[in-house]
């Protein structure tokens, strides 16, 4: 056991985010509170459950930290990041260049495709071809790597950009929306959780992303900490047993 201090030895304006941790005693970690089986606060309960909320909690631990929690959504997390209203963002952050222009990404851990949800009585779209048709309007939510890519994607279907406290699945269930674009881990819940929802299959490896974890730019130590602790993760069976806990494994990076 080591003192943050000692564990992260100053030297200048690199050492920011630590000193603010150890000044604090709590890691800070930006999450999206309604990404299923990655950080998801249980409606029923209120508690938080998922993957990263297993492996937030396994990091602060090996820093001997309290671990504090920060709301955000996939529109604000680099701004909260770049403000130091959090140390980390860990909750499946896709790797995107634009993203990449504002922060720095760890080692990715999870790889999705991307996904449509339509209602099972939507007999206008029985395969992924029905998509991009006139008449079709395509929701995403705001700020989420499906934006661009079905921007730059989409042909003669409409493109709905779903800001918060507006959803994309009510959209679909009020009707104003056809389908809906996610990824593996908020499909899945889906048709879990409603009865109403049907998943479309993409044509091979469509918009497949690798997700990881990210962090302010300009201090190299602490994202060298982030990316020692995922391989340690991964060498010691923490990250497979969280994502097998999950019902991640299909999109467990090796």
């Amino acid at each position: 056991m080591c003192a943050l201090a000692l564990c992260w030895p100053a030297t200048g304006g690199a050492q920011q985010v630590q000193r603010r941790m150890a000044e604090r005693g709590a890691l800070r970690v930006c999450i999206w509170p309604d990404y299923f089986a990655i950080s998801y606060r249980n409606p029923r309960n209120g508690l938080l459950e998922g993957l990263d909320i297993d492996m937030a909690q396994a990091l602060a631990d090996r820093l001997h930290l309290r671990l504090d929690f920060v709301d955000t959504n996939f529109a604000a997390f680099m701004d909260q990041l770049l403000a130091g209203q959090c140390d980390i963002a860990v909750f499946g952050v896709g790797i995107t260049e634009q993203r990449a222009a504002r922060v720095a990404f760890s080692d990715p851990y999870l790889a999705s495709r991307v996904y449509g949800v339509t209602t099972r009585d939507n007999a206008q779209l029985r395969g992924w071809s029905d998509i991009d048709q006139p008449g079709v309007v395509v929701a995403v939510a705001a700020g989420t790597l499906m934006e661009p890519l079905m921007r730059d994607t989409l042909r003669r279907a409409e493109l709905m950009v779903v800001r918060a406290p507006a959803t994309r699945e009510a959209e679909v269930r009020a009707g104003r929306a056809d389908v809906f674009m996610s990824d593996y881990p908020y499909t899945r819940r889906m048709v879990l959780m409603h009865d109403w929802a049907r998943i479309i299959e993409p044509p091979g490896p469509f918009g497949e992303t690798r997700y990881a974890y990210a962090v302010a730019p300009g201090d190299a130590e602490w994202l060298a900490e982030v990316n020692a602790f995922i391989a340690r993760s991964r060498a010691d069976g923490t990250l497979r047993r969280a994502a097998e806990r999950h019902g991640l494994l299909p999109i467990l990076l090796p």
